[in-house]
């Protein structure tokens, strides 16, 4: 019932490594909840918290990441030019000690929309090029998987320091653009695809607990998280896990 007061879902909770919270203290025009933060900040006792920012002034960069490190978060911030994840800004505070657990992480980068890099060499070069601790990335470019030894290159740094590669998946939602996608979907056909994603025209939320959908996710050699272990990623990011919210409330 979103009540920090409860008890943690303790299977979820020892299942994951850490938690992603977008727009917590800073949503560009500065409306935030602070019941959503006095819940990120339980975790954060517990385990990880990744934020990602987003802020309209320049000016407030800074303080976004201020306000992140006070509470021992890490901190993604982004202006509204990289509202939709396709830019690698500039790191500050550069961590030269090798990242092996999300613990040990300073600093990450979030980047999972390639329409600005001409091909997925360019995309290696350039990750692989940032001192970030840990990447935070869409595991295909267009329709291609990044092969185990792409991935590998990224899991050092410039330094040599070992680094995290964790996966952005997709699981409350499906998304037209993926190889799983059928010509003849849309909303209602399969039934599990339940409902528009407001903002998010080429996306719609799913009924997660179906076992067509699960078996798109995980359980066999083709399944999506197969193919993420497969290529030798760290991790994986799970993105809309809140869907049953957005699915029976407006």
């Amino acid at each position: 019932d979103l009540d920090p007061s409860r008890p943690w879902a303790q299977p979820y909770f020892n299942a994951i490594s850490g938690v992603g919270v977008e727009e917590l203290y800073f949503n560009g025009a500065g409306h935030t909840d602070p019941r959503r933060q006095e819940m990120a900040e339980k975790i954060g006792q517990e385990k990880p918290v990744l934020v990602s920012e987003l802020v309209n002034d320049a000016a407030l960069i800074d303080s976004a990441r201020r306000t992140c490190r006070r509470k021992d978060f890490l901190c993604f911030v982004r202006d509204p030019f990289n509202y939709d994840y396709s830019r690698i800004p500039p790191l500050q505070d550069t961590n030269e000690r090798p990242v092996h657990r999300l613990e040990e992480a300073a600093n990450y980068l979030y980047l999972i929309n390639y329409d600005s890099f001409t091909s997925v060499d360019e995309l290696v070069q350039r990750l692989a090029a940032t001192t970030y601790d840990l990447l935070l990335i869409e595991p295909f470019f267009h329709d291609t998987l990044l092969s185990p030894a792409q991935v590998h290159a990224l899991q050092r740094k410039p330094n040599g320091a070992r680094r995290l590669v964790i996966a952005y998946v997709n699981i409350g939602a499906a998304e037209q653009w993926r190889y799983y996608w059928q010509a003849d979907w849309k909303v209602g056909r399969p039934s599990w695809l339940k409902k528009p994603y407001r903002g998010y025209p080429d996306e719609i939320w799913v009924e997660f607990w179906h076992p067509e959908w699960q078996a798109i996710l995980w359980g066999n050699d083709s399944a999506y998280i197969k193919r993420v272990v497969d290529a030798g990623f760290d991790g994986a990011y799970l993105d809309n896990v809140e869907a049953y919210y957005f699915l029976y409330h407006d």
